[in-house]
């Protein structure tokens, strides 16, 4: 029974969608929006009832959520007199410290055992990234601010959502772990000194001004994370529990608030926009597997680096554009590529996943849920 509901709801969502494409190519554009909304929360749903479809729900929830800020955006700017963009920084510092709290010593001995990989993984992530971020805003005839968005997506360390992916990659979870723990806590130095070296062509770039928002969003954070983790002491499951889901709705709500906040700007070069950004993160993917290739890595470190450097952390990305005044255009390229890269590191976590690297071992359970 209950796969029918899914089939059905499969079946409502290509209905949906095809009677907004014949709205939208015959002019009615503004009619096609609440069917558009409809048809991904119908594909959303209808996706739970199939395993290799439930890692695309998130994603096509947040499609339905930037559609209604497409739309509708005069609901996600304010709420009587408040602006909603203040709650992105706040969201941040919640996100980190929920990051702080699932991490521990242990994270760190890794760098230790294997410092090959960790280096390896980080100076791919700030050399690769930053280095196609700067290429392809330079080839592009996008506003000054809207260009350097594309080269601080690039400067930002990975996020929470690549260990996932490390996860469901059959890659090296442990790796991927310690690498985007030390990427986040070096980034309120690299992110700044990356971005007046690379972006200041673009916009007038605050080094030491930015190094303390950074700082204030990651390190004082996850420092008080940290300290609760060591407090609680094995008695935070709960915490691990709750804020993972918190962290989802967190990015949910800056991408929606980046995307009211951007409409005009969006609807205006936001095509030119997807590509350069898609090609960005796919360009990461690429680069940052063959990088490692080339120092001999084995086949899941590879896997590993691959996806630490072509995933990024949006929501960081959109926090330091919002702190500078400039989320409607410098968070445009940010707000893009969180889902994006959802979608297309779960395809490439799912190719991987079929594949398992010679002399796979699944990781042990408390990894595996620390890293979620």
């Amino acid at each position: 029974m209950k796969e029918n509901i899914y089939k059905i709801a499969l079946g409502l969502a290509a209905l949906l969608l095809l009677i907004a494409l014949g709205l939208f190519f015959t002019g009615n554009v503004e009619a096609a929006g609440p069917l558009l909304i409809a048809f991904f929360l119908a594909l959303a749903f209808g996706f739970r009832g199939y395993d290799s479809l439930k890692g695309f729900v998130y994603t096509t929830v947040i499609f339905a959520a930037v559609t209604m800020a497409l739309y509708y955006p005069q609901y996600f700017l304010t709420i009587g007199d408040f602006k909603l963009t203040k709650t992105i920084t706040p969201l941040i510092q919640i996100i980190m410290f929920g990051m702080g709290t699932s991490m521990s010593a242990k994270d760190f001995v890794a760098v230790i055992k294997t410092p090959k990989g960790v280096l390896i993984g980080v100076v791919a992530q700030f050399m690769i990234m930053p280095g196609m971020g700067y290429l392809l805003a330079s080839m592009t005839n996008f506003p000054p601010e809207i260009a350097a968005g594309i080269v601080l997506i690039g400067c930002s360390p990975s996020g929470l959502a690549s260990n996932v992916m490390s996860y469901l990659a059959k890659a090296n979870l442990a790796l991927s772990i310690t690498i985007t723990s030390i990427a986040t806590l070096i980034a309120p130095v690299l992110t700044p000194a990356l971005m007046k070296l690379l972006a200041g062509e673009f916009i007038e770039i605050d080094m030491l001004g930015m190094m303390w928002d950074i700082a204030k969003m990651i390190i004082i954070p996850i420092g008080l994370g940290l300290i609760v983790n060591k407090l609680l002491s094995g008695k935070s499951k709960w915490l691990n529990d709750i804020m993972p889901l918190v962290s989802m709705a967190g990015i949910a709500l800056i991408i929606v608030v980046i995307t009211a906040a951007g409409r005009d700007s969006l609807l205006d070069i936001g095509a030119v926009l997807l590509l350069v950004v898609l090609a960005h993160n796919l360009f990461g993917y690429t680069l940052g597997y063959w990088f490692a290739r080339a120092f001999k890595m084995p086949e899941r470190d590879c896997r590993t680096i691959a996806i630490e450097v072509g995933m990024q952390n949006g929501g960081l990305a959109s926090a330091i554009a919002n702190s500078l005044g400039k989320i409607a255009t410098m968070g445009l390229a940010a707000g893009i590529f969180g889902p994006l890269m959802n979608i297309t590191g779960s395809i490439l976590a799912s190719y991987w996943h079929k594949r398992p690297p010679a002399g796979y071992v699944e990781p042990e359970t408390e990894e595996v849920v620390r890293s979620h």
